[in-house]
């Protein structure tokens, strides 16, 4: 058994630097210097396995035991997903559907602007309700590019987009592992974090049409904006508040969607934004427009199936294969005051190759490949094809995800976090920015709450603050972290063939993230006295 050390330099502040130099590296090498991401993956991954054992005191069995599950997790469940969205693509990709695709979607909007918000913000929410874990990114990005956008706009965007619908990931995964972690109420942590979010649910279309096309241009249609992020807003607020977390997202990103669709009947921007697209003579038949849809409306089905936990659960109960990590299972602990009492980490990989959102995505390919006239044998060819594209960015994301376990099994993640925890009054605003850093350095608002929940109550109620309220700012400020985390850049990135161009994908989003996360801080520090008394 070995126990983590969080302050090895006797001051929390430059343990703190020194634990982020691996991710600090990360972004730099891929940001400034433009390495290829697999390169800059392996630098950070290098730097976190020698810190880690030379100054953290980890012992190097672990330190290799917890990137190798690093790597296994990355390629499933993640990458998983990623390899089967793009097979689905290329079979669209190579009938010629996307053209099609355009053609309809111009039925609804013949603006570009709109086009964005419907296919990235509305059907992104949709299926970040329904499965999380990239899924909505690589999908969106995908329909970005087909429709005419291109690919570091339709990565950009698709990222940016992602954003306020993350805690309810996987019908409501994120608040759940938080509630698991603090031992809080469910109901009081999903209305908190609906309250935190609810001025950015509202905020995002305006935001992402104007990052594209500059504030002029995001205003000529910014009554349709109002209607969708409003009515999403709106929404989520009642659902968060009288249902729970399972379904937020589902119904906020429908009424959305139906409620834009129902305004673009009644309403047209003065000057619209589109593009000429040649159109068969006599317009598109239903037939052609049914065959062009009907791949992402079989996606969307089977993934919203396979996101019910009932359903998970039936297939868990036959096909779930648990691998405990030699040399990493119950051989950490993490020990006060991250957590209320010392606890051991568990360390068992889980291989559920049949419920993974994934293996949805790939039984979506297959039934649709059928359906547009592919044989068995072609659409085996295809996902080989799909395979040699991706592989090296496959093997950069897992690369990456071996960074992030070690710094978590290593305990340097702690001891981040427990420098936020100095802030005194301050902390609500950095405690968002806790959040904000765990989702970049984990690539998942699950994987935050469960490193930083506990430790959020803790110091809330030290300080004299909500700990419901600071538990949820937790993951109300992860979800600005989502867009710049690399795991989500290489999804983003692979989805629309920007291999070795990841750099700039994170050069369009880091701006945003950060200004987000400030206004996140400022609304939960702002709000911080209220809250005492809204959540006692």
């Amino acid at each position: 058994m070995w126990t983590q050390v969080y302050d090895p330099f006797q001051s929390p502040f430059l343990s703190a630097l020194v634990a982020f130099l691996p991710a600090a590296l990360l972004l730099v090498a891929l940001g400034v210097f433009r390495l290829r991401v697999l390169y800059a993956a392996a630098l950070g991954l290098a730097a976190a396995l020698l810190l880690a054992v030379g100054v953290f005191g980890m012992p190097a069995g672990m330190a290799f035991a917890s990137a190798v599950f690093g790597v296994a997790y990355g390629f499933l469940p993640v990458g998983w997903i990623v390899l089967n969205v793009l097979f689905l693509f290329r079979l669209t990709e190579q009938k010629g559907l996307f053209q099609t695709l355009q053609q309809s979607l111009m039925h609804l909007t013949s603006d570009r602007r709109l086009q964005l918000v419907l296919v990235a913000f509305c059907l992104g929410a949709f299926l970040e309700g329904a499965a999380g874990f990239g899924t909505p990114v690589a999908v969106s990005a995908s329909l970005l590019v087909g429709l005419g956008f291109s690919p570091i706009t339709a990565a950009g965007l698709s990222l940016l987009a992602n954003t306020a619908p993350v805690p309810y990931a996987g019908l409501g995964i994120p608040l759940i592992a938080l509630q698991t972690v603090t031992g809080l109420d469910l109901q009081s942590l999903t209305r908190a974090t609906a309250l935190q979010l609810t001025l950015f649910n509202l905020l995002i279309p305006f935001w992402m049409v104007a990052a594209w096309v500059g504030w002029k241009r995001m205003l000529e249609v910014a009554p349709a904006l109002l209607v969708a992020g409003g009515t999403f807003a709106g929404v989520q607020v009642l659902v968060a508040f009288f249902h729970g977390p399972w379904l937020v997202n589902i119904f906020s990103s429908v009424a959305s969607m139906g409620a834009l669709v129902l305004f673009l009947r009644v309403w047209k921007p003065r000057h619209e934004m589109s593009e000429n697209v040649s159109t068969p003579s006599g317009g598109l038949t239903s037939r052609q427009v049914w065959r062009a849809w009907m791949p992402w409306i079989i996606l969307t089905v089977l993934v919203f199936l396979w996101g019910i936990p009932q359903v998970r659960s039936f297939l868990d109960a036959w096909t779930l294969i648990r691998i405990p990590v030699p040399g990493l299972h119950g051989l950490v602990q993490r020990v006060p005051p991250v957590v209320p009492q010392p606890v051991v980490q568990d360390a068992v990989f889980q291989l559920p190759w049949l419920s993974a959102s994934g293996t949805a995505i790939l039984l979506a390919g297959i039934v649709a490949g059928l359906l547009m006239g592919y044989r068995p044998g072609e659409l085996l060819r295809q996902y080989g094809q799909t395979l040699k594209r991706v592989k090296v960015s496959l093997l950069s994301l897992s690369t990456m995800m071996a960074m992030g376990f070690v710094l978590r099994y290593a305990g340097m993640d702690a001891a981040m976090g427990l420098a936020f925890a100095y802030t005194g009054g301050f902390y609500p605003f950095f405690g968002t920015w806790l959040g904000w850093l765990g989702v970049f350095i984990t690539g998942s608002d699950t994987s935050s709450n469960v490193l930083f929940g506990s430790l959020q109550r803790i110091t809330a109620g030290q300080l004299g603050f909500s700990e419901v309220w600071m538990s949820a700012a937790n993951t109300a400020g992860g979800v600005m972290g989502k867009m710049i985390n690399t795991q989500s850049i290489v999804v983003a990135g692979t989805a629309v063939n920007l291999k070795g161009r990841e750099g700039e994908v994170l050069r369009f989003v880091l701006f945003h993230s950060l200004a987000l996360v400030t206004l996140a801080g400022l609304l939960v520090w702002g709000l911080s006295g209220p809250a005492k008394v809204l959540f006692p």
